[in-house]
């Protein structure tokens, strides 16, 4: 999976980069100064802060599952300690007369310590003649799991929250897809009635010419004249307030995409070779699935992980079985510097078995096997195990109501969009039979035979029917990606032509 959204980003990226070299702003080397709808999704979804975040998380998930495994392998530690005792510690007990602490020497028969004046019902302290004030230790252990229920439940858990940061970030992408759509759409119709407003203009204007003519004729009045230039400046300054509404729903698409603020983007592409088609509900229906939404696989994998915690309860009560072993070295010097030293006399009357002075760093080593098997817990695993079933329950009562959402998206999207389609048509009829009153009342005017108030009242009709129909556009436009996202089309793990080029 890893590997395959690394290739899926690069393949994102590679279009953008390739016709970056061919379409760039001179101003601003390596930013591309125009893109299509492809261009604007591949890099809000290579640049979205959301996105890139959930991209670490999955990172982090991986290291995690790293992590998890290395607690199986073989656990190896090396330890070294040197101590100095200022002030060794007494030790306690009764005085032998007979013995002393020390033994008895085999030569004179007498304690090896003796204590003038004290009797054998005394508790002295003395200082240990087995101890001196310096010591040392160096060793390395290795630790292996043998067994340990948890463990193997924590292997099945790493992958799943793995999995778990794959599904957020497609569900990062697939909310960052639809807010460019919708913003790129916006600027597609923005520019269209730009131009619209440029044709109405340039038509009002035309007819504010020949009306002057037909005045300075005698054909109109000047009332006539005053209306239309009227109506030719509400244009103009409905064409100036529109730029700026134009100009911010740019800025919306630059946010959208994290696209810098403070340079200069155009789209290519044109609102008029958008299809609409209604016939899509039949074939959205045919292969519906639950799973193919991004929340539902979220909800799945959040079960799983759940599942898997119940089974980590009981396997906290299983016993564990694991190795030890341990290899290392000690010494004891009266002084620190005599740890670092070997000392080979051997004092005359001692006998050390031929070994080296005691000055000398011994090896020592063990090796074992430790087996914990839980008795009584107080009840807690009980417990724990019935928080994790409840829990489970209510993650169960989860995809009950998600379904229902989902279903009453799915219905509501679908009417919606058709509810958006018939108004789109309504809107288009109405925007031509405008457009054909408009041409008709102008020739009728220009003639003789019409009044100049009709005239006026049929560009205002037209004016108001396009302006309905391009709300209408951009209301379908928006049900469409609304539709397409309750059936999951938006998916990138569906669809991963959504985010690369098609």
């Amino acid at each position: 999976m890893k590997l395959f959204y690394r290739f899926l980003l690069f393949s994102m990226m590679l279009p953008a980069v390739l016709h970056a070299q061919q379409n760039t702003d001179t101003t601003t080397p390596g930013i591309p100064a125009s893109f299509t709808l492809e261009q604007c999704i591949q890099y809000a979804v290579a640049h979205s802060v959301t996105v890139t975040n959930s991209t670490l998380d999955e990172e982090i998930a991986n290291a995690k599952v790293k992590e998890t495994r290395g607690i199986g392998l073989p656990q190896i530690n090396g330890s070294l300690s040197l101590q100095h005792n200022q002030q060794l510690q007494r030790f306690f007990g009764y005085y032998s007369t007979a013995q002393g602490f020390g033994g008895v020497d085999p030569d004179t028969g007498k304690p090896l310590i003796d204590v003038p004046g004290v009797s054998q019902t005394d508790v002295v302290a003395l200082k240990s003649p087995f101890q001196l004030k310096s010591n040392g230790t160096a060793s390395v252990s290795v630790s292996q799991i043998i067994f340990n229920g948890s463990y193997l439940v924590g292997l099945k858990a790493a992958n799943t929250y793995r999995q778990l940061a794959v599904r957020t970030t497609n569900q990062r992408i697939e909310q960052t897809v639809q807010q460019v759509i919708k913003a790129y759409y916006a600027v597609l119709i923005s520019n269209d009635r730009m131009q619209l407003f440029d044709n109405n203009i340039a038509r009002v204007d035309s007819l504010l010419r020949n009306t002057k003519a037909m005045n300075e004729n005698g054909f109109a009045e000047s009332i006539d004249v005053s209306r239309i230039q009227v109506s030719l400046n509400n244009l103009k300054s409905e064409r100036d307030n529109y730029y700026n509404l134009r100009e911010l729903s740019v800025q919306i698409l630059k946010f959208q995409m994290n696209y810098p603020m403070d340079r200069d983007m155009t789209l290519e592409g044109n609102i008029g070779s958008i299809q609409i088609d209604e016939n899509l509900l039949d074939s959205y229906s045919a292969d519906w699935d639950y799973a193919k939404r991004t929340d539902y696989a979220l909800l799945e994998t959040n079960k799983r992980l759940q599942e898997l915690d119940l089974k980590n309860k009981y396997a906290s009560s299983m016993p564990t079985l694991s190795f030890n072993g341990t290899l290392g070295y000690s010494t004891q010097s009266p002084n620190v510097a005599g740890l670092f030293k070997t000392n080979t006399s051997i004092p005359a009357g001692y006998d050390y078995g031929g070994m080296l002075g005691p000055d000398k760093w011994y090896q020592y080593s063990f090796i074992g096997v430790n087996l914990n098997v839980p008795i009584f817990t107080g009840l807690q695993h009980v417990y724990q195990q019935q928080q994790s079933k409840l829990a489970l329950q209510k993650i169960e009562s989860n995809f009950v109501q998600l379904k229902s959402s989902i279903d009453l998206e799915v219905k509501q999207s679908a009417i919606n969009y058709l509810n958006a389609v018939t108004s789109l048509k309504s809107q288009d009829a109405n925007r031509g039979l405008a457009e054909n009153v408009a041409r008709i009342t102008k020739i009728k005017y220009e003639q003789g035979v019409g009044s100049n108030i009709e005239v006026i009242d049929a560009e205002n009709s037209l004016k108001q029917s396009q302006v309905n129909y391009y709300n209408a556009l951009y209301d379908a436009l928006v049900a469409k990606v609304d539709l397409d996202k309750a059936y999951g089309k938006l998916n990138p793990q569906n669809n991963p032509s959504i985010i690369t080029s098609k």
